[in-house]
């Protein structure tokens, strides 16, 4: 006999595995995750660009989007989480019929069909923060085809080894709570690659590229950070108290950063800017994704004020003095906000993973107990080799990720220059919108220019356009 109220009883749409609590959630937090490139990251690089570029750049997130997912449920997804076909790659497959999307997922109580879509979020705004480094200068039809072939050879590479259970750094014990590893480091990796191979912009318009609309790129940016509560909240695959926590720290370690980060352009520069606001705000989230759900709140302070700090300085003073960062036109420095701080936030992961929050996330085994312990809970316990091999293992993701991302990204460069330019020429470049796409962002006059006699003239951030030329090199907005 049935006890169960009847909208809690399992039928055929509702099966005994699902739980329609997670299910939900599930959904909405990739929902939340899409919203941060559609329409997030869309205007954030259609407002933070010069205006000649504001179609083509917003267009290349759209782009992406939609060429990932069409990729993913025909191959993508199967090879990054399906049956395995080597140790760090799954056999290709169709992700499209019933018998596959209404079955149970591969972790949690939710069908395949959510997981699918879930994963397919990621996937996309991998690309996209892909592009933040082209912007201003790629042929348009070089981007349509380097976005199935980098998605194909290299995340699904990438997401295998390390998110699914039979991936290699995923069985040695890798710690990457929601993609610091799979999505930031690859993407900030990918993107300097790729930059170094279609070359640099315009030399003016490296010396002075101003946003066109500052109050845009902010919605973007809101839009970017209030996303992030789907991004680490719907990694546990429940609806759990680590969920929440994750949340949480989401948030505290961006604020933190984005407050780092703001002091030291004040006490250096004697100016509060928005864009490094945002910047600060960035390497924040990107930084606590690895370890969001793992740590606790008071380390996730600890990696917000790393995480405003360390960025800054290699973007500011380091990057300013390296003639290879320099001569590498990576428009929108995702090199510092995505590698960098990914990085940071996975060795940081090594450090403060606590072993109580790791069986939560992981669930109770032998396993979790011998292989998810944050070195310095190691050495409190007396675990010191544990902890160490914690380390170990989180720095051997970075030197896996940074390695076959240049080496891949550079294959696919190359590969694409023999069918199409990668760089559009200098003459469509001195055009923009109108010559790539024939349609412009705004009819009116001026890229962004502002009066020469301004007393506010001056920014850090290149964020306005000046007579006065500009040293090359300059980091740009992200």
């Amino acid at each position: 006999m049935n006890f169960l109220p009847s909208n809690l009883s399992p039928n055929e749409a509702s099966p005994e595995w699902m739980n329609k609590g997670d299910n939900a959630w599930q959904l909405t937090a990739a929902t939340l995750v899409g919203l941060q490139t559609v329409p997030g990251l869309i205007i954030l690089y259609g407002g933070a660009v010069k205006k000649k570029w504001a179609v083509n750049s917003a267009f290349m997130a759209f782009y992406a989007f939609a060429c990932v997912l069409i990729c993913w449920v025909g191959w993508g997804y199967r090879m990054s989480f399906g049956d395995k076909l080597v140790p760090f790659w799954g056999t290709a497959n169709v992700a499209l019929d019933q018998a596959f999307l209404l079955e149970q997922a591969f972790a949690g109580k939710f069908p395949a069909a959510t997981m699918v879509y879930f994963q397919f979020v990621f996937a996309a705004i991998t690309l996209v923060l892909i592009a933040g480094a082209l912007l201003g200068r790629m042929n348009f039809y070089a981007w349509m085809l380097f976005v199935p072939l980098w998605l194909t050879f290299s995340y699904t590479f990438v997401a295998f080894s390390i998110w699914y259970p039979d991936g290699f750094l995923a069985k040695a014990g890798i710690i990457d709570y929601s993609g610091g590893y799979v999505i930031h480091l690859s993407s900030g990796v990918a993107g300097f690659t790729a930059a170094y191979w279609v070359g640099p912009r315009l030399t003016k318009d490296r010396e002075r590229f101003p946003p066109n609309n500052i109050l845009l790129m902010m919605a973007g940016a809101g839009l970017l950070w209030m996303g992030w509560t789907g991004f680490n909240g719907g990694d546990p695959y429940v609806v759990s108290v680590d969920a929440s926590l994750a949340v949480l720290n989401t948030h505290v370690c961006t604020a933190a950063s984005l407050l780092t980060w703001l002091i030291l352009d004040v006490a250096v520069f004697g100016k509060a800017s928005i864009i490094g606001a945002v910047q600060g705000m960035i390497t924040g989230l990107v930084c606590i994704t690895p370890a969001a759900g793992v740590v606790q709140g008071w380390a996730a302070i600890i990696m917000g004020i790393f995480s405003g700090s360390i960025p800054w300085f290699t973007m500011m003073v380091v990057h300013k003095k390296s003639e290879l960062l320099q001569k590498v036109d990576d428009t929108m420095a995702v090199l510092h906000t995505h590698a960098i701080a990914g990085s940071l936030g996975g060795i940081m992961t090594g450090l403060f993973a606590s072993p109580k929050l790791n069986r939560l996330f992981y669930g109770y085994s032998i396993d979790v107990d011998s292989n998810y312990v944050g070195l310095f809970y190691g050495l409190h316990m007396g675990e010191v080799r544990k902890g160490f091999r914690q380390m170990g293992i989180q720095l051997l993701g970075i030197v896996f990720v940074l390695v076959f991302n240049v080496i891949v990204t550079s294959i696919i460069c190359l590969v694409v220059q023999l069918i199409v330019p990668l760089r559009m020429s200098d003459e469509d470049m001195e055009i923009g919108d109108e010559a790539a796409h024939g349609e412009e962002a705004y009819a009116i006059w001026g890229q962004g220019e502002k009066l020469e006699n301004s007393r506010y003239g001056s920014s850090v951030y290149n964020d306005v356009e000046l007579a006065v030329p500009k040293r090359t090199g300059q980091v740009e907005m992200t």
